[in-house]
């Protein structure tokens, strides 16, 4: 055990809440952008599909490079001031800004000023968004070092994952829907008071982060430093590879699905409103089914109730298939068993990350590298999620999907519709199937955690 870490066991009922409500200001995070973002820019801005597939890739891929550095960076806060509190306030302060200023562009602009508005402003809130997910990815293996406590705080995470899911997917579109007549003031104040949301529990859960004894900090560590550590971690830990893959693919899977969902309402079922029945039946079992995974996985273990978990997701997104060709409200059964299979598909990987820190730490003897390994997740996780933005945007693009500006009305080909329906339901049935290969590599037990922390 790291000599800078205690030997904490039992967490309190206030730091689990605490740890929990940063998933508010995450989740929400994740959520919104990912449903309405593309939406926005193709049909409020007049921004092509490819285009605004384009600017959401272009964020993500500069999150993606800058986790990395915030990893390390995050590792030598914990050494230099003792708490890794620090970056996690500045993205809290930063984010909520940022994120209104996204979705803030004057009316009359023009599409190309304001793809690069809203590219420069989602860049800024994903930079933020990294300063505090990062070190808050990290949290978990310095909180507590028993194996089924780990389980137990991020089973409450991913309950607060799932609110803030319902909490942002239904009900920022409902706020928007208050302003039928102005659609970008009502994209504008849908952000306002999401960004009061994100912040002010990005800041209570910043306080949760522990404060341990100053450690040796090394002088002079390069971003190229900071890289070759994330390369390292991704090297030396072969569970790691194996978890980080298998999420990365599952986000690809419903991140393509989460960036649909306003399409599928809109162009499927006919009705714009229909995001929120969609994200209802997705959150409602996600949440009654947060608990019920904890307690499988302590009695199966976790890697195989996640295996579980995949599958029976996998078997929903085959069910929707059928949307393809028989299209209508019967969709919101199979979207339902989804959302019970998210649920596991979120609180098992984030349990079995902390797992691989603690392994990793006890098998090498080496320093601390929580934040390091915080960053690659984030990075990949990111990665995924994005790519399901960007996979959408080339499908609409591919099926001849006709972009629009506020106020405007078309008629989508048929073709468009049926490509909204594969990303919905095939490509993403496609996507889990290739990481149940995946996480058959994943190896760790609990009696290698146990074995190795005794």
């Amino acid at each position: 055990m790291d000599s800078g870490l205690n030997s904490l066991t039992r967490l309190t009922r206030g730091q689990v809440s605490r740890y929990a409500m940063g998933s508010l200001g995450t989740g929400g995070f994740a959520t919104l952008p990912g449903l309405v973002l593309v939406y926005y820019l193709t049909d409020s801005l007049g921004v092509t599909a490819l285009a605004a597939g384009a600017i959401v890739t272009a964020a993500k891929i500069w999150d993606v490079l800058i986790d990395p550095v915030i990893g390390g960076l995050s590792d030598r806060s914990l050494a230099h001031s003792g708490t890794r509190a620090r970056t996690m306030l500045i993205g809290a302060v930063g984010l909520p800004l940022a994120f209104v200023l996204t979705f803030a562009v004057p009316a009359g602009l023009g599409p190309v000023p304001s793809a690069i508005w809203v590219l420069v402003a989602f860049m800024a809130a994903a930079t933020f968004f990294s300063l505090f997910q990062v070190p808050y990815i990290a949290l978990p293996a310095e909180l507590t070092d028993d194996y089924r406590e780990r389980t137990r705080l991020l089973s409450w995470r991913v309950v607060v994952l799932t609110v803030a899911i319902l909490l942002f997917g239904a009900g920022g579109p409902e706020v928007r829907a208050l302003f039928p007549d102005d659609p970008l003031l009502g994209y504008l104040v849908m952000a306002a008071v999401a960004a009061v949301v994100l912040g002010a529990a990005m800041l209570i859960s910043a306080g949760v982060a522990p404060r341990r004894p100053l450690l040796p900090v090394r002088p002079g560590a390069s971003i190229a430093e900071h890289y070759r550590g994330g390369i390292a971690v991704l090297r030396q830990s072969q569970p790691f590879r194996a978890l980080l893959a298998t999420f990365m693919l599952q986000g690809l899977a419903t991140g393509l699905m989460l960036a649909a969902a306003q399409y599928v309402a809109r162009w499927v079922l006919e009705d714009e409103t229909a995001v929120t029945q969609l994200f209802v039946a997705l959150i409602a079992p996600a949440l009654l089914m947060a608990p019920v995974w904890k307690a499988i996985a302590d009695r199966l273990g976790k890697e195989r109730s996640f295996r579980l978990a995949s599958s029976i997701f996998l078997l929903a997104t085959l069910i929707l298939a059928a949307m393809v060709w028989v299209p209508g409200w019967w969709i919101l059964v199979p979207v339902g068993l989804a959302g019970a299979a998210y649920a596991g598909m979120q609180t098992l990987p984030m349990a079995m990350l902390p797992d691989v820190i603690a392994y990793d730490r006890s098998t090498t003897g080496g320093d601390n590298r929580s934040g390091v390994f915080g960053g690659v997740w984030t990075a990949g996780e990111t990665t995924g999620m994005a790519l399901g933005g960007t996979v959408l945007a080339l499908v609409l693009a591919a099926t001849g999907y006709l972009e629009t500006t506020a106020g405007r009305e078309v008629v989508q080909p048929d073709a468009a519709v049926a490509g909204i329906a594969v990303s919905f339901s095939i490509l993403p049935a496609v996507l889990m199937a290739i990481s149940l290969i995946t996480l058959a590599r994943y190896r760790l037990r609990e009696h290698d955690i146990v074995g190795t922390a005794a």
